[in-house]
């Protein structure tokens, strides 16, 4: 036996034994209604969801995956606990609620006469199929198949060991198994060995999805390098051996696929395409891109405390250490490349092995900053935004949503015309106008699409009560995107690869208001519901780190949210709180630190007051119609007085110093914000003062001495 199980097979006498998935990160990303509707009504909103004009509401290829996996997994419920009861009852396929097949499992309701006893070659068989249809469902989104299972009956969890008692050999009984075995909570990387899914994918070295799985363990037990190289052979192999109409299309190759279909069906745009199984689209891709990009990023904030130079003793003989750590221009045009430390004539070898070091480390955060931004680039072209969809067209799809749900079938509505959405086909309904399509992935690039409705708007930064005694006319398009579970966290990433990068703070903040716009439109209804977002959390402990250096107007919190709705002053104040509230809620809940109840009623406290104060902060300054302007003195150099400051401190109070609420990836990049040198982002303070010389030197007419360079201009 491993000595890796051996903890979860002598577990301390307070430790939770819990599932392995349930350690699995991003769970709340994914929960929401498609885990209670029923599954035919889920099947109709997929099919009303991929038949809606582009961009869709929701991402066609993770809405079919959940909703094959609540059919496998219902199906593998039923399989399982009737095995379970030992009873062939053909009643369990009329219900296969969670509370149904609890209650089977517990012998209650089991009052049917004349019921077929099962042999045990037949329960094991049963067995057997729950589980290749439980290895399915994970193969297809182990994240999302790791949420449906915890809504399951119990027997579901132990039908993989019990097939393995009979044949250890079984690749799906393991592949389940993995998932299902029981360990310490918050202690899978020392409760988990890597043999069982080596063996799998030895077995099938044609199948990307264990990759994966490998992968996922590998951040737990932080081998981010291992888990980097399971992704990419990952990727190689799904893109080696996926079936062809699982490979993402690009626009044109939509709107050829919709001009076929018109053919096919004579122009008769009111009938819908049911797609068959085999030839639905894959998420596999999106879920292998988002993760390897995660891994990059961390790489890349594993490196920062390598970056700077570590404190001379009192016995070094160091001179001006910090200038030549600091890599300013000035030693540049001495020979050191831009942003690299540089080597002075004396220095001993050691002092020049430790300069190596730190210039290689901070080498390898842009580098693997880079790498992340590349993947979360490419995962976000893999969605669509549209700046004027026809209001009728989202109109329709909230009807159809109605009907599904009442269980009553929709009327048939207006035709849509060939290629909806394309930037060079198709009129749009009710006003004769293409509307343009984008990838998402276009919106970051140095050349964004023009003409976008501006964001933000003026009316942002004041009280927006305000607007309300004048009616605005009635709209005829909206805002739109196709929305995917992990967007949100995927957006709020980008932001911190950029910060790593050194962005310009002005092309960052093009960039952030761009990701703010998005995320106000990112709604997962009919089937997912927002949850926490660990990148959004990060961003908002960078910028109060860097005391908003690019210069937002007002809080990230009204920046992000939904388009507010013509509602009185003391309703929207108390829909603001209602917000605050649940996302502090949702930020305790994901904060491993929370081991009691003291601790998590804590943990809400202190967010709560720290987003009242930033609220309060922005709702002054917009009034007086400023906004922060950055200051060129970290956040840790000490106190400022509030007449030679451009506006207060974000940093934590004194309750805030009760609780710590900054992750180590948050850490890593406010680091890296406020003392990283100047290549592109900040100006050191040593550089900042030497500029500022320089300026005074200078001739008349050019740079105010008493000015700060523009962030971002080296």
């Amino acid at each position: 036996m491993s000595k890796a199980k051996s903890p979860a097979q002598q577990p301390s006498s307070s430790a939770l034994i819990i599932c392995r998935n349930k350690h699995w990160r991003y769970i709340s990303a994914f929960h929401g209604p498609w885990l209670q509707l029923p599954p035919e009504i889920l099947e109709s909103l997929a099919n009303t969801n991929y038949n809606t004009p582009r961009p869709r509401p929701i991402d066609s290829a993770v809405f079919f995956d959940v909703v094959k996996i609540r059919r496998l997994v219902d199906e593998a419920t039923n399989l399982a606990v009737r095995a379970a009861t030992g009873v062939a009852s053909s009643t369990t396929h009329q219900n296969t609620s969670s509370s149904h097949h609890q209650a089977l499992a517990l012998g209650l309701g089991i009052g049917f006469g004349g019921q077929t006893k099962l042999s045990r070659e037949r329960k094991y068989r049963m067995r057997e199929q729950a589980t290749q249809k439980l290895s399915k469902a994970y193969y297809l989104d182990e994240i999302a198949c790791s949420v449906a299972t915890m809504q399951g009956a119990s027997p579901l969890e132990e039908v993989a060991s019990l097939v393995l008692q009979r044949n250890a050999q079984d690749p799906d009984a393991k592949y389940v198994h993995f998932f299902h075995e029981k360990i310490p909570s918050r202690q899978l990387a020392e409760c988990t060995n890597l043999k069982a899914l080596n063996e799998i994918i030895s077995d099938r070295p044609t199948e990307a999805e264990p990759l994966r799985t490998r992968a996922t363990v590998r951040v737990f037990k932080d081998d981010f390098e291992g888990a980097v190289a399971d992704l990419t052979e990952a990727l190689r192999v799904h893109r080696l051996y996926r079936p062809s109409h699982t490979a993402p299309k690009t626009l044109s190759q939509e709107l050829q696929a919709s001009e076929k279909a018109e053919q096919q069906r004579n122009g008769r745009w009111h009938e819908d395409i049911i797609l068959k199984e085999e030839d639905q689209p894959s998420s596999l891709e999106i879920q292998l891109l988002f993760q390897r990009a995660g891994v990059y990023l961390t790489l890349a904030c594993q490196r920062v405390s390598a970056a700077f130079p570590v404190a001379p003793s009192q016995g070094d003989d160091v001179s001006d250490a910090k200038g030549m750590m600091n890599g300013h221009p000035e030693a540049n045009a001495s020979g050191a490349p831009e942003g690299e430390p540089m080597l002075e004539p004396g220095m001993t070898p050691a002092q020049r092995e430790s300069l190596r070091k730190v210039a290689e480390a901070r080498k390898l955060v842009r580098l693997n900053a880079k790498r992340a931004l590349r993947d979360y680039t490419a995962y976000l072209s893999h969605f669509e935004y549209s700046p004027d969809l026809p209001i009728d067209i989202a109109e329709e799809f909230a009807r159809k949503v109605n009907f599904a749900a009442n269980g009553v079938r929709a009327p048939r509505a207006h035709p849509h015309p060939p290629g909806s959405g394309s930037p060079d086909a198709g009129d749009d309904v009710g006003n004769n106008a293409p509307h343009r399509i984008f990838a998402l992935s276009e919106l970051f690039t140095a050349t964004p699409p023009s003409s976008l409705p501006p964001y933000p708007s003026t009316a942002l930064t004041v009280m927006r009560p305000q607007r309300q005694n004048s009616p605005n006319p009635p709209q005829k398009t909206t805002e739109t995107l196709t929305y995917h579970p992990l967007m949100t966290d995927a957006l709020h990433a980008l932001l911190l690869c950029h910060c790593l990068i050194q962005t310009s703070a002005k092309e960052l903040l093009r960039h952030a208001y761009m990701v703010a716009r998005l995320a106000r439109l990112a709604d997962g209804y009919p089937v997912f519901q927002a949850s926490r977002s660990p990148a959004r959390a990060d961003w908002l402990e960078v910028l109060r780190a860097g005391d908003n250096w690019i210069q937002l107007v007002g809080t990230w919190e009204d920046l992000c949210a939904p388009a507010p709705l013509p509602l009185f002053q003391s309703n929207a104040e108390k829909k603001r709180k209602e917000r605050i509230h649940q996302q502090a809620v949702l930020d305790a809940l994901n904060d491993d630190r929370v081991s009691d109840e003291s601790s998590f009623r804590q943990a809400i406290r202190v967010r709560q007051l720290r987003a009242e104060r930033d609220y309060r902060l922005d709702v002054a300054v917009a009034a007086k119609g400023t906004h922060p302007a950055p200051t060129p003195t970290p956040p840790s150099s000490g106190p400022t007085t509030g007449a030679n400051t451009p506006g207060p401190r974000r940093w934590a109070a004194a309750d805030d110093k009760e609780y710590s609420i900054s992750t180590e990836r948050a850490t890593a990049v406010a680091r890296w914000v406020v003392d990283a040198p100047a290549t592109g982002l900040l100006l050191s303070l040593e550089g900042a003062r030497r500029k500022k010389k320089g300026a005074k030197k200078g001739p008349a007419g050019g740079v105010s001495g008493g000015a700060l360079p523009p962030v971002g201009s080296v």
